[in-house]
């Protein structure tokens, strides 16, 4: 989880690569239920009854979804979607900071959030709002800044052995000397 832009989909489809798991990215089951875009339905139907059906999607991929789920920055408004993802699976927080955000999506019209004449004050809203409920939903919160993906990835997988959710890799074998 995170903030729009932040690398949730990025991140996980790389990470579910790494641990040999499915992926799924909850953004695009809610567009495939919906039949258009979110953008589309948030201008038609307003962001409330978004919310309602990414409730919904997210109630059912956290019950059956057996690999890495990438959630929508938006995920963390309502206490029941925070309850089910902190209690039904491992949640990572990738903590962006709205700058760093802005430099990654700033081209990107697809983010109805952030399709507003400052979207700069719109992100570091949006973080002064948000990163306590990630926080607070969050097993393990890794700060994305500049590492690359692959890098993140690592920690990621390093945090998850750390806390007894991976096995951890078995360590070489000390060379003996020959006899």
């Amino acid at each position: 989880m995170g903030l729009p832009g932040s690398g949730k989909t990025t991140i996980g489809r790389q990470l579910a690569r790494r641990l040999g798991l499915p992926f799924v990215d909850s953004d695009h089951v809610i567009e495939a239920r919906l039949g258009c875009s979110i953008r589309e339905f948030f201008a038609r139907e307003g962001e409330e009854n978004f919310r309602d059906v990414e409730q919904q999607v997210l109630d059912d991929l956290s019950q059956n979804h057996p690999g890495v789920l990438a959630t929508g920055g938006g995920s963390v408004l309502r206490e029941v979607n925070r309850q089910h993802l902190y209690d039904r699976g491992h949640v990572i927080y990738l903590r962006s900071a709205p700058e760093d955000v802005y430099r990654r999506v700033r081209h990107d019209t697809g983010r109805p959030l952030l399709q507003v004449d400052d979207p700069m004050a719109r992100l570091r809203a949006l973080f002064e709002a948000r990163d306590p409920l990630y926080r607070a939903t969050a097993h393990h919160v890794i700060d994305t800044g500049r590492p690359s993906v692959a890098t993140l990835v690592n920690m990621i997988i390093m945090q998850l052995e750390l806390s007894g959710q991976l096995p951890a890799k078995p360590e070489s074998p000390a060379p003996q000397a020959a006899s």
